[in-house]
């Protein structure tokens, strides 16, 4: 396993968010974390970053306890977040942003190919390149998100909510270049309120209800499975 979380709690102040949290996710593998609203799922994803502190439980990524790290740390160990409502430098350009995000990186041709890779990916942004993140609209600020976590070279990407706020075409249209970058080796956790799109990009998927996981199935059994779908599909 390349990531594989262990009875995880985080409490904020005497709350408990997170009660015992398992999942596990394979080299290569897409896997979604889906549930409702406060369910814990941007939480989980804060804890294996490093950004919110565990209260208990383990992290092991790689054969490494992630729980024992900072944040900066985990960073540099492969595992790169990118954050609900896209966080980008507003005031900085698209080539500024992507160059924040190889800042743990001292391998200039590397830093270069993995520019021009993600060019290929987002040519819009190769376009917009001495743009200013702010001027972007909203899908082109979810590309640059992404494509700054990419500049990292991730060997795991943790996607929180990558689809909110975008009209369906660019939504399917971020899953396919997903797609792309899983096919190109990226192991890819993706937590998303669009439980459709989102089972079917994974390969496997977890259902969180308020800090605890209560189903894990592959995808298209989820997808297939009526509690899912009367819960979370829509009927």
């Amino acid at each position: 396993m390349l990531l594989t979380v262990r009875d995880l709690r985080v409490k904020y102040g005497n709350v408990e968010a997170l009660h015992g949290v398992n999942l596990s996710v394979k080299e290569g593998e897409i896997v979604a974390i889906l549930g409702a609203n406060g369910a814990g799922k941007s939480t989980t994803l804060l804890a294996v970053s490093g950004i919110v502190r565990s209260a208990g439980g383990a992290i092991e990524f790689g054969g490494k306890l992630l729980h024992k790290l900072k944040a900066h740390e985990i960073v540099r160990e492969g595992v790169i977040q990118v954050p609900e409502g896209r966080r980008i430098f507003n005031t900085l350009t698209v080539e500024e942003n992507l160059a924040l995000g190889s800042f743990v990186r001292n391998d200039a041709a590397r830093v270069a190919k993995t520019r021009e890779w993600i060019y290929e990916l987002f040519p819009i942004l190769k376009e917009r390149s001495d743009q200013l993140g702010g001027t972007l609209s909203g899908g082109e600020q979810q590309m640059l998100a992404i494509a700054r976590g990419l500049m990292a070279e991730p060997k795991i990407l943790l996607l929180d909510e990558p689809s909110l706020g975008l009209a369906p075409l660019l939504v399917k249209a971020i899953f396919r270049t997903l797609e792309q970058i899983n096919r190109a080796g990226v192991t890819i956790v993706l937590v998303e309120q669009n439980a459709r799109a989102a089972l079917k990009l994974a390969h496997r998927g977890y259902i969180l209800e308020v800090g605890n996981i209560v189903l894990e199935d592959s995808a298209p059994a989820l997808l297939a499975n009526p509690e899912v779908r009367k819960a979370y599909l829509g009927g």
